[in-house]
């Protein structure tokens, strides 16, 4: 084989400071070779005369040249040299084409691009009243670090512990506790999940109990990330009208009475607040076991009442193995901790797990782990009931305020629980023209349809209070008040 020697060019001073010298003359020559420049055939100098021609130490070209041999891209021998092989995949190019693959046009023309939940464009930083946000400056970082620290401390005693497909057991072990204890719920550790939050639990179980076009039924109005579940899996959403009771079991029977199953808020319903009575819980319950439809309960901030005792979970009525229990800990510790669980039925929970490990093995066991540690010390409980009373102080602002700078424009809710609290436009708005007004103020509020299925719009705005102190939430309060007159 005829094989013309390389007129291939080195510019030394081209190298970044950061990258060895070994590493840069490996990234020219394979770059060379796969862009055509060293084409199939072409013999490089040996490795003495290399070095020499470039300055560089022969133990650098021999190992760069022995690294292309053991990849493919060049062949030596002994007596006829080193020479580049034919590649026979499609080289790269330095530059992009104009043109994308087949795979990416198709994806492309088939795109709907998603509509943003929130279409208006705030600065940067959090300002009063974004919803969601806790106060995230009085969580125990310190306590936290600690746990963290003596967990990295100890990482190989408990790494090579099995891992749990179900979650650590560990945590499970003390969420069933805390479930139990604080919220009435009937489980074993065997029955809980943990996954990384709400939405992925709400994700997967939408793809595990729901074919194409099947109804659901859900509250109207209604939290936006299940729509998002459900429609992803093509499910036909029943938007079901919520009074002061909750959602109404009987309105629902007459829209769609053989719906798969529902989804709930009963503990706060998100986004009016209100607590599901009794009597609703029941019929709901009722529903269900008639019809074999699962209901799925969403308890993502019932840790926070501020008048009486917390009502407890839906679940713990269920005789009949249809509630789905899911909670997280984003709200009640800090937001970048994504670890949520969901509750199933015994009977359901190893068909759960089966069809989560299809997609996802487990969560990182190292949070869960300090997780475990902060409610199983006494953390979590003693951070608990501290929130509870400053978050109780700055709702109470909140209301105080409105009274003094919202009379006759904005009427805030008499629920007292949750990290925010809705209001109602007193002066002929429609709750799109005031979140836009209230934006141009730099006031962060969401509009109530934008979360009704159904439903005409109830003219009110969102308000979160819990991570603004009572400074904040007046100066907000004056702002919003500018933007609503």
């Amino acid at each position: 084989m005829s094989k013309t020697v390389s007129s291939f060019e080195l510019t030394l001073n081209s190298r970044p400071q950061h990258q060895t010298l070994t590493t840069w003359l490996y990234g020219e020559l394979r770059l060379a070779i796969l862009v055509g420049r060293l084409g199939p055939g072409t013999r490089l100098p040996a490795s003495r005369d290399f070095a020499s021609q470039y300055g560089l130490s022969r133990g650098t070209v021999v190992s760069v040249l022995e690294r292309l041999q053991a990849e493919g891209y060049v062949s030596s021998r002994v007596g006829l040299g080193t020479w580049v092989n034919h590649i026979a995949a499609p080289p790269p190019t330095q530059r992009m084409t104009s043109t994308p693959p087949a795979y990416i046009r198709r994806v492309i023309s088939a795109y709907v691009q998603p509509k943003p939940f929130v279409d208006l464009a705030f600065p940067e930083g959090v300002r009063p009243f974004r919803i969601g946000n806790p106060a995230t400056n009085e969580f125990p970082s310190e306590i936290w670090g600690r746990i963290a620290a003596n967990r990295a401390r100890n990482f190989r005693s408990w790494l090579k512990t099995e891992a749990d497909r179900r979650g650590y057991r560990p945590l499970r072990d003390a969420i069933a506790e805390y479930l139990r204890t604080s919220r009435g719920v009937r489980c074993s550790s065997e029955q809980i999940m943990i996954v990384s939050g709400i939405q992925q639990a709400l994700d997967l179980l939408a793809r595990f109990l729901l074919k194409p076009r099947d109804p659901i039924w859900m509250e109207d109005p209604g939290y936006f990330g299940a729509s998002i579940a459900f429609g992803n899996v093509g499910a036909r959403i029943i938007g079901v009208p919520v009074d002061e009771e909750g959602l109404s079991v009987s309105a629902g029977m007459k829209i769609c009475p053989r719906a798969k199953g529902v989804y709930l808020t009963p503990a706060h319903q998100f986004p009016l607040g209100v607590t599901m009575s009794l009597e609703r819980r029941m019929a709901v319950l009722s529903w269900a076991s008639r019809s074999g439809a699962f209901v799925i309960e969403d308890d993502y901030d019932s840790e926070y009442r501020f008048e009486g005792q917390p009502v407890p979970a839906l679940q713990s009525l269920d005789n009949h193995s249809n509630v789905i229990f899911i909670g997280s800990f984003s709200k009640t510790l800090f937001p970048s901790l994504r670890l949520g669980y969901v509750v199933l039925p015994p009977s359901l929970a190893d068909y759960f797990l089966a069809f989560r490990y299809q997609t996802d093995f487990r969560n990182s066991t190292f949070d869960q782990a300090v997780l475990c540690d902060f409610i199983v010390d006494g953390h979590l409980a003693r951070h608990l009931r501290r929130m509870r009373n400053l978050y109780a102080g700055r709702l109470a602002a909140l209301i105080e305020g409105s009274k003094q700078h919202l009379s006759g424009l904005l009427e805030l809710s008499e629920v007292r629980a949750g990290l925010y609290t809705i209001g109602f436009l007193k002066n002929g708005m429609t709750s799109r023209q005031a979140e836009k007004l209230a934006a141009a103020q730099g006031i962060e509020v969401l509009a109530l349809d934008r979360f009704t299925l159904r439903r005409p719009d109830p003219k009110g705005l969102l308000l979160g209070f819990a991570g603004y102190d009572k400074p904040a939430i007046w100066e907000g309060l004056i702002r919003l008040a500018k933007a609503l007159s």
